[in-house]
């Protein structure tokens, strides 16, 4: 049996394994949207100018790289909460980040499949990524109730639902606009009124 990966037991990863895998990540990020989720993964390595060994090393089947791409995803959509908040006032934050999740979910629509495909097998690509998302939407939401940006009779659920509702029936590049406008009403419904 092979030895547990450093991520995989919760230590820390060396600098340079912790690199090497980040590079990995926004290699096949960049590659399965240019190739599709068939993409060879010896292209992914070479993308991230890594050896083929490395990346198996750190992700030893297809299955494991796009489920990593999936999580890694949902980290970079949830940390940019944060940031959004440092830089703006709350209630653009909010705004700004429901743009950040029409990108997530348009991405993740190309790999639903695989996704799906990975949990008919056991998997659980999604694992804490609803809880996660929940948990971003809650702090922005926060952030906008003590500023007095928004009503207060309104759940993180029923806004994620109501993002991912948008997202999902308006994922085409066609629909973006759409998708926007959409995001605009459910936001003017959430702001307060004088």
């Amino acid at each position: 049996m092979a030895e547990p990966r450093a991520h995989e037991t919760g230590r820390p990863l060396r600098a340079d394994a912790r690199r090497n895998r980040e590079k990995i990540l926004t290699a096949a990020v960049r590659v399965f949207a240019e190739e599709g989720l068939e993409a060879h993964l010896e292209r992914i390595a070479k993308a991230a100018g890594v050896g083929s060994a490395t990346l198996y090393r750190n992700f030893p089947t297809r299955e494991a790289l796009i489920e990593a791409v999936y999580r890694n995803e949902v980290a970079q959509l949830c940390d940019a909460v944060p940031g959004l908040l440092a830089q703006r006032p709350p209630y653009e934050a909010l705004r700004a980040w429901t743009r950040l999740f029409l990108d997530y979910v348009t991405a993740k629509l190309g790999m639903a499949e695989a996704l799906r495909a990975i949990a008919a097998s056991g998997g659980n690509p999604y694992g804490q990524s609803r809880d996660m998302i929940e948990a971003a939407v809650a702090d922005l939401m926060e952030a906008c109730v003590a500023a007095g940006a928004i009503r207060t009779d309104v759940s993180p659920g029923d806004l994620s639902a109501a993002l991912a509702a948008i997202a999902v029936s308006s994922a085409p590049p066609a629909g973006r606009e759409q998708a926007e406008r959409l995001l605009d009403l459910v936001l003017d419904g959430l702001a307060t009124r004088p």
